[in-house]
């Protein structure tokens, strides 16, 4: 397969990029808390390519890795990552990159102030002036855009960085079917004939720890659909395990529409899913949330946070109440809307 001319589309940022990080003592890469595979890939191929321009560059990340694919991507490729507190502040003569994340986000503890560059594919949010940012909302995966770095500057990608970025496409467009653009489809397949499949039928039958087994199994149970939406109720649920039921609620007939959500000792956690084209997941989880916390994502999935002190709900049944209502009240105006 030829090599795709993506020059014209990425207007040199990758070249800008290099330029500006040469500049700095040290690089510290930093996907958002709890990395995902699309952010651990991204990060994986930005930390190559700068170590190819001789640039020392170290990845860094905030709260513990939960989903077991996320983990298996690590120890398989050799990852090298840093767990890190959220008060820990890299150095001012450092450059902080923040990859698949931008200041502001609930999703992330930005640890850097200042020489900040910011490469994401969620919605900008207009978080302030940075030494360098690339945001294209309209991509689906941010290892897409990764991708396009090297080819860019013609460097030639390694087995383990081609594989972790094709994993990464597959894991943030649900295969190709969520949030993808042609972009997206053509770094897919250039890649596609570099990586290891091997490597990726080994993560995909590894995608679902054996601890999570009970809280899929509470989801099973938990499970209401009014209409078209699915609501679903778990208990101390993590982030990356939300995430993942919320796809497989998507899954089932008749939903298009999928509200998740945890009670957790720190608040609460939202999962949205949307297919339907004027229903914004994003738009929902801001509109349930009501300025209680902070949410935010794509069109197609996005997630939100009500921090414990912004909770006035008593019990579990005054929380699905709350959720239930805010989400058909929602679709109810849009559809009006209409």
């Amino acid at each position: 397969m030829e090599l795709v001319d993506l020059k014209s589309s990425s207007e040199d940022l990758a070249e800008k990029l290099i330029n500006l990080l040469k500049d700095g003592k040290k690089v510290f890469i930093q996907p958002h808390n709890i990395p995902d595979p699309d952010a651990i890939s991204a990060s994986f191929g930005v930390y190559e390519l700068l170590t190819y321009f001789g640039i020392a560059a170290e990845i860094i990340y905030v709260n513990p890795i939960e989903k077991a694919n996320s983990k298996q991507m690590i120890e398989m490729f050799d990852i090298p990552m840093t767990l890190r507190d959220e008060k820990d502040l890299i150095p001012e003569d450092c450059y902080l990159v923040l990859v698949d994340s931008q200041p502001g986000n609930a999703n992330i503890s930005c640890l850097g102030d200042d020489k900040i560059a910011v490469i994401d594919h969620h919605k900008d949010l207009d978080g302030g002036q940075f030494a360098f940012s690339d945001i294209r909302p309209n991509i689906g995966a941010c290892a897409t855009i990764i991708a396009t770095y090297y080819c860019d500057l013609d460097v030639p990608f390694s087995m383990n960085v081609a594989t972790a970025l094709v994993y990464g496409i597959m894991n943030d467009t649900n295969n190709l079917t969520r949030l993808n653009n042609k972009l997206d489809l053509e770094m897919f397949y250039y890649l596609y004939d570099l990586a290891n499949l091997n490597k990726i039928k080994n993560i995909k039958m590894n995608e679902i720890g054996r601890d999570d087994i009970q809280a899929y199994a509470k989801a099973l149970a938990n499970i209401e659909i009014y209409k078209n939406i699915g609501f679903v109720h778990i208990e101390d649920c993590n982030d990356s395990l939300l995430g993942t039921i919320s796809d497989m609620v998507y899954t089932i007939e008749g939903v298009n529409i999928v509200v998740s959500y945890a009670r957790r000792y720190d608040g609460v956690k939202l999962s949205i899913r949307s297919g339907l084209d004027y229903i914004y997941a994003d738009q929902l989880v801001k509109f349930i949330i009501d300025e209680k916390g902070l949410g935010g994502g794509h069109n197609e999935m996005a997630g939100g946070f009500i921090p414990i002190e912004n909770i006035d709900f008593i019990d579990y049944r005054e929380l699905d109440t709350y959720v239930r209502y805010r989400a058909i009240a929602f679709l109810e105006k849009e559809r009006a809307e209409r």
